[in-house]
């Protein structure tokens, strides 16, 4: 596949989830570039404001397995990987797969469930495998995970543990939409079902090809050395108690190619790393002073304004 192949593909699944979420361009972009980049996408908001619809209309549009699962604080971690079943006629333990084993995993309210059923996703969404009474079990390909998650201080919900907010590669906040995107929902949604009219712009196999022709996207050694050197500020900063991990930097450069790719381009930018680094790195990030994401953010931006692109 072309990097115009990788456009016109994305174009169709942009277009098509944009029809039915109303004034949330960025965020169903943000979204494309997670799943091209082979990531994972964490959805934070207040109930209402269209979470679990932009989960579901990604996974609408791609055409592959969708498995959605609702996090409680009663989930079990077998409820959610699966479990070996003994099976009385063949005499043998049988493995039953949980709803992780699906190409796009909609994981609803994910800090509702208790810290240990969370961390059940850590291997799979790191490795794309599970690993269960000594046997490992693949994820198919391509694997994604959506989850949405309202805020900490909201009743009956649990912070996610850093190791888990790690493993996602970008973390997008909808907000509440304008006057006029609010109007225009009423209008749109108030009689129908929006995701009754999305259908499958493509396939697995469609994603899987486009993947592989992001990895190919062009990343310089001076982009690379920027990537780490605001990494490492994060890591040293006095705002911050527990900077980027390595594998921030990672998914940094992942998505910044995807990114590159969805603009039609064969190589990635110091403006690409630039435009995702708060969606990438502010999530994983912990204040010393004690403060919300929003807080790390900004902090981050000051990072970005302070780091030069060339050493």
């Amino acid at each position: 596949m072309h990097t115009h192949d990788v456009i016109s593909l994305a174009q169709a699944g942009i277009g098509a989830m944009n029809r039915v979420i109303d004034g949330k361009p960025q965020a169903v972009r943000l979204a494309w570039v997670v799943l091209l980049a082979q990531g994972h996408l964490l959805i934070e908001d207040v109930p209402g404001v269209g979470k679990t619809l932009l989960a579901k209309a990604l996974g609408r549009v791609l055409g592959g397995s969708v498995r959605r699962i609702q996090f409680t604080p009663d989930l079990l971690p077998a409820d959610v990987v699966g479990v070996n079943l003994f099976n009385q006629e063949s005499r043998h333990f049988e493995f039953r797969p949980g709803p992780v084993f699906a190409n796009v995993v909609i994981g609803d309210e994910i800090n509702r469930a208790s810290p240990k059923t969370q961390s059940a996703m850590l291997e799979c969404m790191a490795e794309a495998q599970i690993s269960i009474d000594g046997t490992t079990h693949r994820m198919p390909h391509p694997f994604m995970v959506v989850a949405t998650q309202n805020p900490v201080d909201m009743e009956g919900t649990f912070a996610l543990p850093e190791a888990q907010r790690d493993r996602f590669m970008a973390r997008v906040s909808l907000g509440y939409p304008a006057r006029s995107a609010e109007v225009e929902m009423l209008d749109h949604h108030g009689a129908r079902d929006p995701l009754s009219e999305l259908e499958p712009v493509c396939g697995p196999e469609h994603i899987a090809a486009a993947i592989e022709t992001v990895r190919r996207v062009h990343a310089s050694p001076e982009l690379r050395g920027y990537i780490v050197r605001l990494v490492e500020a994060t890591r040293e900063s006095a705002e911050f108690s527990l900077g980027a991990s390595p594998r921030a930097s990672l998914h940094l450069l992942r998505a910044a190619k995807a990114n590159a790719a969805l603009d039609g381009r064969e190589y990635a930018s110091p403006d690409d790393v630039q435009q995702l680094a708060v969606s990438i790195l502010a999530h994983r990030l912990i204040p010393r002073e004690e403060g919300t994401v929003e807080h790390a953010a900004e902090a981050l931006r000051r990072i970005l304004a302070a780091v030069p692109v060339i050493a």
